[in-house]
This record gives C-alpha cells, structure tokens and sequence, in this order.
C-alpha cells in the first residue's frame, strides 16, 4: 500500500513537466489565451501544484521509511526530488526577474531608433492588446502602463536611459564593410535566425521581422536600419514585445546575438 502510494506521487511529479509544457504549448498553438496559460495556469496554479505534489512526497518518504519492509522510498525519493528542482528553478527566475527593468522595448540607438515599417505596423494593430509602439525618449510616468506607485522610482526616466542603464552592451554595430554588403547580412542573419520578414528595402537599407518565441509563441518584432558610416557602415536594431510589461530580457539578449551574428557574417 505504501509503496502503491509513493509510485502514484512518482507519477504525479513527472507530470508537472507535462504540465507546464503543456500549459506553454497550448499558447503556442493558439489553444489557450498566453493570459490564461501564464498568468493563470503557470503563475497562479503552478508553485501550488508543485507544493501539492513536495508535500505528497514527503508524506510518501516518511511512510515508506517508517516502518519496514521499506519498499518504495526509491520512488518517494524521486517524487521529492522533482518538485524541489521545480521551485529553486522558480526562485531562480524569480531572482533574475529582480534585476530586470520592466521595460520590453529596446534599441542599440534610444535616441534615433529605427522605424517600424507601415507592413509591420499593421500586422501589429491585427493583434489583440498589442503594446503601443511608443518613443524611447519621454518620462515613463506619461506611458499609460507605467502609471501607479510600482513605477515612482522610475518616473522621470526614460525607456531609453533605463535601457541603457541595463543594457550597456546593446550597441549598433560598426562595420567596414560597404552598406549593400551590410544590409545583406542582416537580412541572411534575421532569416538565418527564423524571423518572419514583413518588409524588407535594400535600397533604403530597412528590413522588419517579427521573432517567435518557442515557449507560449510570444511575437517580438525587430525593425533593422544600415547606413552609411564614412566608409562602411553602422547597424541599429530595434526590438520591441508585443504583449507583456517585462521582457525577462528577452529583447536585449535577441539584439546581442543577432549582431554578433551579423558581424560573424561580415568577418572575411
């Protein structure tokens, strides 16, 4: 019986992957709402279901090692161990979450950002709760969503500067190669990186693309500029979410390895 019971709690943890994949796939796919599936299934209903099944195996442990014959404990074992990688793996995120800004609009260039193109502006407006493409230059206390006290500290910042603060290292890229050759790997470097491209114009040295991510199917978009810049040329990128207050960094980091990617194919 013991044993029986400890195999049931086994089971049950190795169902709390399938259910958080399941929760961010059905988003993916368009079976669930992203709202549902991360706020309600994930961050409400989660920790407590990870809880739930700690406790059940706990109880399992104890049970199976009470009294012999001791049969069973292996799988308590194991059903403990799932759920507690679980929640430091939370309060891990949780931590990094900390130290992010609650911005999901980034730029190598805040002050002079390129333009997302009219193509892109329009699959944008199709969405449903799309965040305003807004400038990077006001005080966030004029945003609407940055309104309330959570957000006093920040008040008379600028998306850019907070940016910048905490993204010293998204910065355009300079390259001696020719402005045609430059468009030409960004644009291979935004197909290469499974973007949708939405518009692209070489002439004007423009290309906007819209990223995907694979957890939940978050839509990030990305607007390219290459100009001129003495003789090579300068790369911006801007790359803002279209649902979602905090980015996790997400943007940042997608500007970081695309540029690194576009300097790769820039190497001769």
């Amino acid at each position: 019986m013991r044993s029986s019971f400890a195999r049931l709690v086994l089971i049950l943890a190795l169902l709390l992957p399938v259910y958080f994949a399941g929760a961010a796939l059905g988003a993916r796919f368009g079976v669930l709402e992203w709202q549902l599936s991360l706020g309600t299934l994930i961050i409400t209903w989660g920790p407590r279901l990870i809880l739930g099944v700690l406790a059940l195996a706990v109880v399992a442990l104890i049970a199976t090692l009470l009294k012999a014959p001791r049969k069973g404990w292996r799988s308590a074992m194991v059903a403990m161990l799932i759920p507690l990688a679980a929640l430091g793996y939370l309060v891990w995120v949780r931590g990094q979450a900390e130290g992010i800004p609650p911005i999901h609009d980034i730029s190598t260039r805040p002050g002079d950002p390129p333009v997302f193109a009219p193509e892109l502006m329009a699959e944008r407006s199709r969405s449903p709760g799309t965040n305003p493409v807004v400038s990077l230059g006001v005080p966030v206390s004029t945003l609407e969503k940055y309104q309330g006290p959570r957000f006093a500290e920040l008040a008379d910042r600028t998306l850019g500067q907070i940016a910048a603060e905490a993204y010293p290292e998204v910065r355009p890229l300079t390259t001696a190669a020719t402005p045609a050759a430059a468009w030409a790997a960004a644009l291979a470097e935004a197909q290469g990186q499974g973007w949708t491209i939405v518009a692209q114009d070489p002439v004007a040295g423009t290309l906007d693309a819209t990223a995907t991510t694979f957890w939940f199917g978050f839509k990030d978009d990305v607007a390219v500029r290459v100009r001129p810049d003495g003789a090579g040329a300068v790369i911006d990128v801007r790359s803002t979410s279209r649902v979602g207050l905090s980015d996790l960094g997400a943007n940042a980091a997608r500007i970081e390895a695309y540029l690194d990617g576009v300097s790769g194919r820039l190497q001769p």
